[in-house]
């Protein structure tokens, strides 16, 4: 038996309101905040420059957001309280879910 997939969290850079929330660049920028919550934690010498994979910016549809696992709470619980209060206080869209894998080909995406 498998353990649970961890559910997804997507942030949505709508407020409750229907307005558009601004700075433009706030996903990137709350994701690179999140960028050393690593599985693992950080590789040393060998670590790279990027996103964590468990909080990620994302465009759906026309809509940016972030996409946060769950498995953060688990590897840094404040660092899940901070993403959690920062949708809050600024009245975003918070939707679970748990975002499918891109089927392929040899050709590519389907």
């Amino acid at each position: 038996m498998t353990a649970p997939k961890p559910r997804e969290v997507f942030i949505h850079g709508v407020t409750r309101d229907g307005r558009t929330f601004r700075p433009s660049d706030w996903a990137e920028r709350l994701a690179g905040a999140m960028s050393s919550f690593r599985p693992g934690g950080s590789q040393g010498i060998n670590a790279r420059i990027g996103y964590s994979p468990l909080c990620v910016p994302r465009v759906l549809g026309s809509v940016k957001c972030v996409l946060v696992s769950e498995r953060l709470r688990d590897i840094e619980p404040m660092a899940w309280d901070f993403v959690m209060h920062f949708a809050r206080d600024n009245q975003l869209q918070i939707a679970e879910a748990c975002l499918l894998p891109v089927p392929y080909d040899r050709a590519g995406p389907l």
